[in-house]
């Protein structure tokens, strides 16, 4: 997600506000927020949950709707998003 740099502090301060009801949403078992050290105004979430139907669940949840509203306004590039899973692990 690539923001406004004048927005940054609001993203923080909005992700800080509900990280843990993000982590606390059944499913999801893991959570970061992570930042490019090249382009300091680009971020990602990256999240791992129990399968695709408790993703879809905090998709079209009430606390997701929310989240979005308020930050895709900060947004000065589309934002991406991917499901991926893992190959291998070592």
């Amino acid at each position: 997600m690539g923001f406004d740099p004048e927005k940054i502090e609001d993203f923080l301060a909005n992700f800080e506000a509900n990280k843990n009801k993000i982590r606390n949403f059944e499913g999801c078992r893991h959570l970061e927020l992570l930042r490019d050290k090249d382009n300091t105004n680009r971020f990602f979430t990256y999240s791992h949950w129990n399968d695709e139907a408790a993703l879809d669940k905090y998709r079209n949840s009430e606390l997701f709707k929310g989240i979005w509203t308020e930050t895709k306004v900060m947004f000065n590039e589309k934002p991406e998003a991917w499901s991926v899973e893992s190959v291998e692990s070592l």
